[in-house]
């Protein structure tokens, strides 16, 4: 397996900022530009479109923080989580809530889409944008368990720090393996929300 991190000269950790991400990898990447290479043999535009596709997919892997630690989890403990259905600690509430309020907000488009009666049409209107209220602020506690879980991220990168070397037999066992699974798969329901979410505001604004 390609190590993302090592590609990138990045060491292994959970969090990494965005910005210093591209920061690293655009000079890594501008070398190997197509643009940069049309003049040379073959051979090498064959090689440097080989890297550059590395590099863009090692930055694609990086940049995400979900696809990011799954690569981690993959490279420390060598392979896929499992089990990545099991609801995760610590978000049950909001497993319950998103799945209630998309449910309830289904039944009332429905209802919109097959009302044809203008003052059935105004008061569904009004319900609508109740709704939407309703859909952003839950939103805003998805987006707090994000926030929350990158704080977790961050705290966690001390431990990767001190972390004995790749590579080493004793590297595993001083890893939080299992607790940064659990934030993998939190993340994971996370961006699933969002898009739930997100799907039904878009349908109740049009």
């Amino acid at each position: 397996m390609t190590d993302a991190f090592a590609l990138l000269s990045e060491p292994r950790r959970p969090w990494l900022d965005a910005d210093a991400l591209k920061a690293r990898f655009l000079p890594l990447s501008a070398t190997v530009h197509p643009d940069r290479v049309h003049s040379a043999s073959e051979a090498e535009r064959v090689s440097a479109n080989t890297r550059y596709a590395e590099l863009n997919a090692a930055y694609n892997t990086l940049r995400e923080p979900r696809d990011r630690l799954l690569h981690l989890l993959e490279l420390e403990a060598g392979g896929k989580p499992k089990d990545v259905q099991r609801i995760p600690p610590g978000t049950m509430d909001l497993f319950v809530e998103v799945g209630q309020t998309c449910r309830d907000t289904d039944e009332f488009l429905k209802q919109k889409s097959a009302s044809d009666s203008p003052m059935v049409k105004l008061r569904l209107m009004q319900e609508g944008l109740d709704w939407l209220d309703r859909l952003q602020a839950l939103q805003g506690r998805v987006n707090a368990k994000r926030d929350e879980l990158a704080a977790e991220l961050r705290q966690l990168n001390g431990v990767w720090e001190a972390a004995p070397a790749i590579g080493t037999a004793e590297r595993v066992s001083a890893l939080p393996l299992e607790r940064l699974e659990q934030v993998y798969r939190a993340m994971s329901y996370v961006a699933r929300w969002t898009e739930q979410v997100q799907e039904r505001v878009v349908q109740l604004a049009l």
